[in-house]
């Protein structure tokens, strides 16, 4: 009988999935880190570290936007926290990697701090999609989303110390930032609530900030 339904009932098709609001959002923050990406491999930090800030606000709001979404299904919910997870990965583990080899000009002795980055965040994200949250509102280990946060926040400071030193503190703060992601700790979750208008500040403040200094370079 099951077998029977099972074959009665067709599978929705994978581009279904992008007629969905929340998705969509998610999807503008994988482009956006993509272009941070992209950027990092060319040397221009500033363009980089605006397509990850905007990363981060987009994985902060698609959230927002499934929670406000009427009649959305479990199968959507489902697909769209399974997308959410792998464009994290992207987003706030690969990116921050290139970010860092890049910085390094792709010396292989900044390979360590790229994997090291990348694995945290492989493991970090593999146990929530297991265990969740923990409690109602804290997380085990770092939330991911930091990484992006902090980083750019440090490059802030690139334009305003040598590059050996910054080269130093970026590694740092990657190692750093890896470490925090798999610890055994609880941080808050902060993506809703007086924290999102936060971050969507950040968000404004720091695309200005990086905006101005691509005009210095261009």
């Amino acid at each position: 009988m099951s077998l029977e339904n099972n074959s009665a009932t067709p599978q929705p098709s994978i581009l279904s999935f992008v007629n969905d609001w929340a998705n969509l959002c998610s999807l503008a923050g994988l482009f956006s880190a993509v272009l941070a990406i992209y950027f990092a491999i060319l040397g221009i930090f500033p363009a980089a570290m605006i397509g990850l800030v905007w990363a981060v606000f987009f994985d902060w709001s698609d959230g927002n936007i499934a929670r406000r979404m009427k009649g959305r299904t479990d199968e959507q919910r489902s697909f769209g926290g399974q997308m959410d997870s792998l464009i994290d990965i992207v987003s706030f583990g690969i990116c921050p990697a290139v970010v860092l080899l890049s910085y390094g000009d792709f010396s292989p002795w900044f390979i360590p701090g790229a994997f090291i980055i990348a694995a945290a965040g492989v493991l970090r994200l593999s146990y929530f999609n297991v265990y969740g949250l923990a409690g109602k509102t804290s997380f085990q280990g770092l939330a991911i989303d930091n990484n992006g946060i902090f980083l750019v926040l440090i490059f802030v400071i690139n334009s305003f110390v040598s590059t050996s030193n910054f080269t130093l503190l970026l590694y740092v703060t990657i190692v750093s930032l890896a470490v925090l992601n798999v610890a055994p700790i609880r941080t808050p979750k902060l993506s809703s609530g007086r924290w999102y208008y936060a971050i969507a500040l950040y968000t404004f403040v720091m695309t200005l900030f990086f905006g101005w200094q691509l005009t210095q370079i261009l």
